[in-house]
């Protein structure tokens, strides 16, 4: 593959992809600064990846593996050096929905922040509409175990639900 077509290639498929790649930023960096890092960490990764893409799965699949796996390696090394629980916290807060959406929506994006690193990345695959099959391939995971943790999201977030419904929140 010659440089002008990795290029082409990957263009094409960040044009096509960025928002997974803002989404998957959005969840894992602390602050903004952070997500942008994380955004073009992800997007360097992208090119360089982009001449081991086999085609054994939709380029939307792949790509979303690849921010995953990058948004994974990165927030252990951002904890590593020492940015801890504090940036944890600061996380959480971001994937809290911009004031103009739907309380609904906004009240989600607060349930998966709370999620760990795996959970939050099913989550976000799922709110995406992967499949079982895809969600595994994608994070490496057995598929009956991505149904199981999916069907423990899932009773979390209801349970969260009607407990809130309940305090009249």
């Amino acid at each position: 593959m010659t440089d002008a077509e990795r290029n082409r290639i990957f263009e094409s498929w960040i044009e096509a992809h960025k928002a997974i790649l803002f989404k998957v930023a959005r969840a894992y960096g602390s602050t903004h600064a952070d997500r942008e890092d994380l955004f073009q960490e992800i997007a360097l990764q992208v090119w360089h990846s982009v001449a081991a893409f086999r085609g054994d799965s939709a380029v939307a699949t792949w790509i979303y593996r690849v921010a995953l796996n990058t948004a994974l390696a990165w927030s252990r090394k951002e904890r590593k050096h020492g940015s801890g629980r504090q940036d944890f916290d600061a996380a959480t807060a971001l994937l809290v929905a911009p004031p103009d959406r739907d309380p609904r929506i906004e009240w989600i994006y607060r349930q998966i922040a709370e999620l760990d690193e795996v959970n939050r990345s099913l989550a976000l695959l799922m709110l995406d509409g992967f499949s079982y099959r895809d969600m595994s391939e994608i994070l490496g995971l057995g598929e009956s175990n991505v149904g199981v943790r999916i069907n423990r999201i899932k009773k979390a977030l209801a349970a969260q639900l009607a407990k809130e419904q309940n305090d009249g929140l």
